[in-house]
Order: C-alpha cells, then sequence, then structure tokens
C-alpha cells in the first residue's frame, strides 16, 4: 500500500515517527507539492494534500486511491462530484486550527477596542497623545456565527472577559462554553444584540453570501465584524458600505473573495477595516497536529473500522 504525501517540507521528525509506527504495513512517498506527487497518484492508496491542489483529472488518475486526507479544515476547491463517483473516503483537519484561531479573534477584538493601530501609528510619528479613545472588551456580548471547534474555542476564551456568548449554527444545538445558542435563520433577530460578530463557518452552498447588507443594518453602530471563516461568506462591497456608512464601527478580515487580496483592493485603505492575510490558523504546531489526526485515522484505515475522525461526506462537501 502506497501512502503518497504532497505536503511540501513535511519535518523529519513526523516523517520517521509514520515509518516508525506504520512502516510494516505501508510505503511511504513524500512530495514536495502535487507537481512531484503526480506521477505517483495512479499508484497510491492514501493520498495526504491541503486539498487546495487537486482537480478531476488527478482524481480520474488515480486508480487505486481509497482515502484522501486533508490537512487542513477547508474543503471548497476539492472536486467532489469526481471523488464521489470513485466512491473515495474524505478525511480532513477540522478543529486543529480552535486554538491559534481563538487566539487570533481575541487579540483582533482587542486590538480594535485598544486603538493599537492608531497607537502604532503615533508611536512610529513619536506622539503623545493620551486622547485616543480607549474602550473594553470585558462585559460585551459576542456573537459566534458558526459553534463547532473553532467558535467553541472563541466562546471559551471570551469567558475570560466575562463576555456574554450568543453561538449561531444550522440546528441552533446548545454547545460548550455558549449562554445561548440559536439557529443561523434566526441571524437577524440575533444580530441587534451583538457587541461584536465573529464568523467561523466554512464555505458551503448555504453560507455563500449569507450575510447581506440587511444584515449590517441590524448591527448596533459600535459592533465590530470579524471574519476569519471563508471570504464568500460576504461580498467586498458589502463590507465597504457598512463601515463607510457607520452601520458598524469596524471590521477585522482574515479571509476573502480574492486571495491574494489585490493590492488595488479599497479594503486595505479603510481606516475602520483591519485586513490580514489568512493567517488566522497559522501555528508552528500545525502539521505536528495535523499528522497527529492522520496518525488516528491511519489506525483506523488499517484496522478495517469506519469510525474515522472527521469523515466528510462527499455529497454535501463538509
Amino acid at each position: 500500500m502506497l501512502v503518497l504525501s504532497a505536503i511540501k517540507n513535511v519535518k523529519e521528525d513526523i516523517k520517521e515517527n509514520l515509518l516508525d509506527k506504520f512502516g510494516e504495513d505501508a510505503e511511504f512517498k513524500f512530495c514536495h507539492g502535487i507537481d512531484e506527487a503526480k506521477d505517483f497518484l495512479p499508484e497510491a492508496e492514501v493520498f495526504i494534500t491541503y486539498g487546495e491542489d487537486l482537480d478531476d483529472a488527478f482524481v480520474k488518475s488515480a486508480k487505486k486511491l481509497k482515502w484522501i486526507m486533508v490537512l487542513s479544515a477547508g474543503m471548497d476547491m476539492m472536486p467532489f462530484e469526481q471523488i464521489d463517483k470513485q466512491g473515495i473516503l474524505v478525511t480532513n483537519s477540522r478543529g486543529i486550527h480552535a486554538g491559534p484561531m481563538a487566539e487570533y479573534a481575541i487579540s483582533m477584538l482587542l486590538q480594535v477596542a485598544r486603538q493599537t493601530k492608531a497607537l502604532i501609528e503615533h508611536e512610529e510619528k513619536h506622539l503623545w497623545d493620551r486622547r485616543v479613545k480607549m474602550t473594553e472588551i470585558s462585559g460585551s456580548t459576542l456573537v459566534v456565527v458558526g459553534t463547532g471547534a473553532i467558535g467553541q474555542e472563541v466562546a471559551r476564551l471570551a469567558k475570560a472577559f466575562k463576555i456574554k456568548t450568543i453561538g449561531l449554527s444550522k440546528t441552533g444545538k446548545m454547545k460548550p462554553h455558549f449562554d445561548e445558542t440559536f439557529p443561523v435563520d434566526q441571524l437577524y433577530d440575533i444580530l441587534p444584540r451583538a457587541d461584536r460578530v465573529v464568523a467561523v463557518l466554512p464555505s458551503t452552498p448555504e453560507t455563500e453570501y449569507l450575510l447581506k447588507a440587511e444584515a449590517f443594518e441590524q448591527m448596533l453602530d459600535d459592533a465590530v465584524f470579524l471574519n476569519m471563516g471563508r471570504g464568500d461568506l460576504v461580498a467586498t462591497e458589502v463590507i465597504l458600505e457598512a463601515v463607510r456608512s457607520g452601520q458598524i464601527a469596524h471590521a477585522v478580515l482574515d479571509v476573502f473573495e480574492q486571495e491574494p487580496l489585490p493590492e488595488t483592493s479599497p479594503l486595505w485603505d479603510e481606516p475602520s477595516i483591519t485586513v490580514t492575510p489568512h493567517l488566522s490558523g497559522i501555528s508552528p504546531q500545525y502539521m505536528y497536529r495535523g499528522f497527529e489526526l492522520f496518525e488516528k485515522n491511519m489506525a483506523v484505515y488499517l484496522s478495517g473500522k469506519e469510525d474515522f475522525i472527521n469523515k466528510i461526506d462527499t455529497k454535501r462537501g463538509y
């Protein structure tokens, strides 16, 4: 059995660990990206990828492929129709981003409240100005759109600031660390209660452009909106209009409709928007956590059982 990886720069200790645990049952081929890996795909039974490098042709060429392990949570670039047609199992790394992304969310909400951008600008100008308006996040109300592992960790950290946490999800089912949860179809009823809104939704047909102009009209005019899920949750022009018209006070964006964000995008220069380059989930532990999940699922795969962690519905794409 060939286990093929297209993950670039896999750390040597990770390779050694996999060979030590599974070397008797599988041959491992570690490639530096899909260009190097594509010649081995026809013989691969298991393929490890970030999920952004496969297309229909690659999947069709993988005649022996039975399992794709995606070392990320994002599924929106996977050719699921062809994968489903070939009956290939797909698992992903949902949940390993929870820690760093929750830290990012809290740090960005604090950045806005404590005027970090203005303070850095003043520091560069050697300007001593104590009139910069400071606010707090403590005691506020936070609405988290998406109550999975990431959303739950955001809510857990928010509790350190005595923040009231409200979660929105497809079902509205109660989840840990939330004071209240509601179905996402009650979004417009809940948004007027939010001092801050954090969106961590994946990209699916149901979530594409879910937040329209009317959503921002429902928010408080001093509210802060943060999106670190997927860029197609809200259109760029909707965000711009919301901050320029004063419907909300600030937007923090880590994901965009087009990535990389073009240099000419007006988002860069809008004072009430903070732009970061899709890095909220980055951590030095990312690769270790992803391969740890792979190890657990590899043990399940070899046992012939079906209790895989993060098994993806290939018809729905998540």
